[in-house]
């Protein structure tokens, strides 16, 4: 029984535990506390500080006006929206996806909580690979699953293969895999994801149940140097994906993305006809009607992947010619540096008190590296890499 005076349930509480380091560094940090003051260098998190793109305001504006007197009300998972996905799917994974098998969610972090939900009873384990994308672990307990954190491969950031499939057991629901993978930006090659593949069968058969591959694609378009993305579910046809369209248009705060079904996705009719209840008692997980109307639209517009990648090689050649250790990522937004100080959090405090914010890598399972975003301007990086070696050098010599 609940203590009496304890308004909240032992599971948030837990949840609370979990994401209480990150609501601190987004409300009380010293980033927090001079965010949008333009003398600073921000690379902490993916936000835009460029104007946004024009082609995405306009396809905005061009369906604002109301076609029809439903236009604004509510919304599902829209036909002519998973037309679109359905479509672009097919291009971009070479597999027949089907609008039926298209679930629209406001954002990757909504299609995530929905799958979650679906999959998982009391006591499940879900497998998530550190460094972990920020909400994973909190995500599962939150859905009433056990987080089980396996760490990647630190010499290749490649996945471990040998941990994953030694972490699975009679309770193991789910694997979440997020490639291109943020925070590293390491892209997972075929032969990791033809192995991870047959673990998971073995397992699956082993313990007489399903284990599920949740792919977080979020960043699948973010990709650098022409590498060929490669989607798990190519592979491993027990895949929910995962996508949304915050990164690739530069627009986080106006979400949409998708749950998708391959498919070959044996249980594809079962999950099909719940998977739409989940929406609608999940907080209503659809997108607004405006994003559903312009989606044809927003599916052709891409951040600028050629002046991406110049950021890309500017910051990375700069800090590597200063004497960081650097690892230049293949896709996503961002760029992991390993800090001169063991403590990456003291480091970051230095690089702050040079107007310089980025994201300890304490943060994110991750010791002794710092997160730098390249959506920060053009402007921001130029101004920051004399100051990233005059912390260097700092650090250096103490």
């Amino acid at each position: 029984m609940r203590p009496a005076g304890n308004a909240i349930s032992e599971r948030t509480q837990l949840v609370y535990q979990i994401v209480n380091p990150l609501q601190q560094f987004f409300f009380d940090s010293s980033w927090a506390k001079r965010f949008g003051d333009p003398d600073i260098c921000d690379f902490t998190i993916g936000n835009p500080h460029d104007t946004p793109m024009a082609a995405f305001t306009e396809a905005l504006q061009r369906w604002t006006l109301p076609q029809d007197k439903y236009w604004y009300s509510y919304k599902m998972n829209e036909a002519k929206a998973r037309d679109v996905v359905a479509a672009s799917l097919a291009k971009s994974h070479d597999l027949p996806f089907r609008p039926e098998d298209i679930f629209l969610t406001n954002g990757s972090i909504a299609a995530l909580a929905v799958v979650l939900d679906m999959i998982i009873d009391p006591e499940d384990e879900v497998i998530f690979i550190s460094p972990p994308w920020f909400l994973y672990e909190a995500m599962i307990v939150n859905a009433g699953g056990k987080a089980v954190k396996v760490k990647m491969d630190i010499d290749t950031f490649d996945l471990d293969l040998a941990a994953i499939s030694s972490a699975m057991n009679h309770k193991t629901r789910a694997v979440i895999v997020n490639s291109p993978h943020n925070p590293t930006g390491k892209i997972y090659p075929k032969a990791t994801l033809q192995e991870l593949s047959e673990i998971m069968d073995s397992a699956s058969t082993r313990n007489g149940r399903t284990v599920h591959l949740i792919s977080d694609e979020a960043y699948r378009r973010i990709v650098f140097d022409g590498r060929q993305y490669l989607s798990p579910a190519t592979f491993y046809p027990h895949t929910f994906l995962v996508y949304t369209y915050g990164k690739v248009l530069l627009a986080p705060g106006q979400r949409i993305g998708y749950v998708a079904l391959p498919p070959h996705m044996p249980e594809a009719e079962q999950l099909r006809k719940a998977m739409q209840a989940v929406q609608m008692i999940k907080g209503w997980s659809f997108p607004n009607a405006l994003l559903q109307h312009a989606l044809g639209d927003l599916e052709q517009i891409s951040v600028d992947m050629k002046h991406l990648q110049q950021k890309r090689d500017r910051l990375v050649g700069a800090l590597q010619e200063q004497g960081y250790q650097v690892y230049r990522p293949e896709g996503t937004f961002y760029v992991m540096v390993r800090s001169p100080w063991d403590d990456d959090a003291k480091f970051v405090d230095l690089l702050n008190s040079y107007d310089i914010f980025c994201i300890p890598g304490t943060l994110m399972d991750f010791p002794g590296y710092f997160r730098l975003s390249l959506t920060a301007s053009n402007d921001m990086i130029h101004r920051a890499i004399p100051k990233f070696a005059k912390a260097f050098n700092q650090a250096a010599q103490s």
